[in-house]
């Protein structure tokens, strides 16, 4: 029975996971009990966010020409649906699916990421799409975050082409194993402040932390990815005010829908750290309206079964108040000198000379086994490598279209070199 209870919340956690911010808001919105919390009712009296593409819960139609998003010409025209052998489905997401792909004339593997220009257009999400790209453009060459290989379009869809990265997510060696040892955690925290460190430098944001967008390569390394949310331009002690993020992870200063600074990243690396040694995010209610009243209210409590520089991060990464979070001040620098990580040698870490505390064995890029069978079980669409030629180009598909002006992307040549 005991186990059972333990049991409990965390099947409820895994189940609600994979729900985003938008479709929760509209689910939670339809309680009457939970929208007569005070707390949920202040976040939903938010009805005009400063970039309402994020959170729209009553889409408009697609935009007119004169509010057509043009960033420039396209890098690559060339490519097309019909270059890539698309395999399986490895992932899911609000305007459509990641797919394993082998291009024909490379014979290489790749993570496509295609999304439905449509969906984007109704949920008015381009500026967030747009968002993604720019970011994975700005990834020159750091090894924790997923690179772009390049981008192209047809009439209807938008194709991410990125490393392929097939250790599986966190999230689901979380789910089998509940919980991480200390050095594995310390490991993987390492790895992902080193990538959000090199975010800040760039002046970005990443802002959606979490297992799901951390994935393990295929010697085990970490590997941040979906850039969807990430504000760019935010230079040191600059801030934004969006409400944007996942439930169990949003920082107090993002719910109290104050403006939040690059800390909220380090808010949500404490969430991941927490989660990775103790199976749950630190104020995991079940009951959302409550969960929300944890962060905002509840102290952390820290059960003794960690070491005491793990729970002095812990409390550092975790202070409600931003301006005494561990990072306020000199950011990344104050996270790399903690003696939680007193072990870690950052330059070997960097170029990879830290033998990972778990391998994931995977025999080559068709090893599925760390992809969630929910996902790879699922027929590959047929209309996911359609030329644009046998598409009908209704006005609507027309308007998508022209709404996505120079989101295609090459690298430049000397970068194969």
């Amino acid at each position: 029975m005991k186990e059972e209870t333990i049991r409990s919340p965390w099947k409820a956690f895994m189940k609600q996971r994979r729900m985003g911010l938008n479709d929760f808001i509209q689910k939670i919105a339809n309680n009457s009990y939970a929208c007569k919390h005070p707390e949920v009712q202040s976040i939903l009296k938010i009805s005009q966010p400063q970039e309402p593409e994020l959170m729209n819960a009553n889409p408009s139609p697609p935009p007119s020409p004169s509010q057509q998003i043009n960033l420039g010409p396209s890098s690559n025209p060339h490519a097309k649906p019909s270059d890539f052998h698309f395999l399986k489905v490895i992932g899911k997401g609000s305007f459509g699916k990641v797919l394993l792909a082998r291009h024909k004339a490379e014979e290489v593997f790749y993570a496509v990421k295609v999304l439905q220009k449509k969906a984007i257009l109704k949920k008015k999400e381009e500026k967030h799409i747009m968002s993604e790209r720019n970011v994975l453009l700005k990834n020159v060459k750091h090894p924790f975050l997923v690179g772009l290989h390049f981008s192209f379009q047809t009439a209807d869809k938008l194709y991410f082409v990125l490393d392929y990265i097939n250790g599986g997510e966190l999230f689901y060696h979380l789910q089998r194993e509940r919980c991480f040892l200390e050095p594995r955690a310390r490991f993987y925290a390492a790895e992902i402040a080193s990538a959000l460190g090199y975010l800040h430098s760039l002046n970005i944001v990443y802002r959606d932390l979490k297992p799901e967008n951390i994935l393990l390569d295929s010697q085990g390394h970490i590997v941040l990815t979906d850039f969807g949310l990430c504000k760019e331009n935010i230079e040191h002690n600059g801030t934004t005010s969006t409400f944007c993020g996942t439930p169990e992870y949003l920082a107090p200063e993002v719910l109290h829908k104050q403006p939040y600074d690059r800390t909220v990243d380090w808010w949500c690396l404490g969430a991941v750290l927490y989660e990775m040694l103790y199976g749950l995010p630190p104020f995991y209610s079940r009951n959302t309206a409550e969960m929300y009243d944890n962060i905002l209210n509840k102290p952390l409590q820290l059960k003794p079964n960690i070491t005491n520089s793990a729970r002095h991060l812990l409390e550092g990464l975790l202070q409600k108040d931003r301006t005494k979070r561990l990072g306020a001040k000199d950011d990344f620098m104050e996270i790399k000198n903690h003696v939680f990580f007193s072990l870690i040698n950052w330059d070997d870490l960097i170029n990879k000379k830290i033998t990972p505390p778990f391998n994931p064995n995977v025999s080559g890029p068709s090893d599925l086994r760390h992809f969630d069978p929910e996902f790879t079980e699922e027929p590959v669409p047929n209309s996911i490598g359609r030329s644009p030629d046998s598409i009908l180009v209704t006005p609507s598909v027309k308007e998508a279209a022209e709404a996505f002006l120079g989101f295609s992307y090459a690298p430049p040549m000397d970068s194969f070199l």
